[in-house]
């Protein structure tokens, strides 16, 4: 029998979401399924897009996925 996965609780735009213990923010991003453009905060700290798979998360970050807003 398999071991069960470990697993973390993060926030997702304010949604709870789990996901496996070493993940990173790409795999929250892949997670959430939001197209881009869009900027990724953790912790209320910016992420740049080129460290999106390089950026480990913790359990009970908070993670905000911002869409540009257009119009006027």
């Amino acid at each position: 029998m398999n071991a069960p996965l470990e697993t973390i609780a993060v926030l997702i735009n304010q949604l709870p979401h789990q996901l496996p213990a070493g993940a990173t923010l790409a795999d929250a991003i892949a997670r959430f399924g939001i197209a881009p453009p869009f900027a990724a905060a953790v912790n209320l700290q910016f992420v740049p897009r080129s460290q999106y798979h390089l950026h480990p998360l913790q359990a009970e970050d908070a993670i905000e996925l911002i869409a540009p807003i257009t119009g006027g």
